[in-house]
């Protein structure tokens, strides 16, 4: 009978300890539902679109003048020995460069990254385009387009940065940023004056603006979002919006000097 007795309590212990290493497998579960749950799929049929136009009010400055006489591979391209600073560019009121995309509202969605790459051309020792903007995980070519030998040295602080070198007219290498970050300076540590600016993001709504000033995000799904325009001297300003299925939004953000 003891033996009996001693058997039956092992069992029952047994079968205690096996319902405690169960409970956090059953405790996972409700979250891992939820998770999916709150994933948002895009609807084609209900997108809208925003567009809108970054304008300068003040006294238009005079772009500067970047002297590169001291740089003959470089001045070669510049008759006039110097270039002129991308900083701040405005004509007719508008203002070129800004980085405008959707910083807040489109949580729950997930987009895939592009395998189309985003080129940034060393062009004439200055960086074509001045800014732009790519997904996570898309890939970037870094292309010297120039006789000459230019590096490419990201500061980054999301993803690990890099400094490349383009030794000769032709080569590239191309690299990926796993996170967004607004806004990667680039620079050229040969040609000092050479800066752009990379916006990485984790969806595919963003957009420069052109001399024109305008700039036009496209199919966003129905929703209230925090748009921001970033610009490398001014600043930044953001907006509220509501985008209604089908709906066209217009929005004007204006920078003063």
């Amino acid at each position: 009978m003891r033996f009996i007795f001693v058997m039956l309590a092992s069992i029952i212990f047994a079968s205690g300890c096996g319902s405690k290493e169960e409970t956090p497998s059953v405790s996972e579960a409700p979250a891992a539902v939820s998770s999916l749950a709150e994933l948002k799929s895009l609807d084609p049929e209900s997108v809208g679109s925003l567009k809108g136009n970054v304008k300068f009010e003040g006294e238009v400055p005079v772009p500067k003048k970047i002297p590169v006489k001291g740089n003959p591979e470089c001045a070669v391209s510049h008759p006039g020995g110097s270039v002129d600073s991308e900083e701040l560019l405005v004509r007719d009121g508008a203002l070129q460069n800004v980085f405008v995309y959707i910083k807040q509202g489109l949580e729950g969605y997930t987009f895939n990254a592009p395998a189309e790459p985003v080129t940034i051309s060393n062009q004439k020792c200055v960086y074509v385009p001045h800014v732009s903007g790519v997904q996570a995980g898309q890939p970037v070519v870094l292309l010297n387009e120039d006789p000459t030998l230019h590096n490419i040295h990201s500061y980054s602080k999301n993803s690990p940065s890099f400094n490349v070198g383009l030794p000769f007219q032709g080569v590239k290498q191309t690299k990926k940023f796993g996170k967004p970050e607004v806004m990667v300076t680039l620079k050229c540590d040969v040609h000092p004056w050479m800066i752009g600016y990379l916006g990485v993001l984790d969806h595919p709504y963003f957009g420069v603006t052109g001399a024109d000033g305008s700039f036009e995000l496209k199919n966003l799904p129905p929703g209230e979002y925090l748009v921001e325009a970033w610009h490398e001297k001014l600043g930044a300003q953001s907006q509220k919006i509501k985008i209604e299925p089908r709906e066209t939004k217009e929005i004007v953000f204006n920078f003063k000097s």
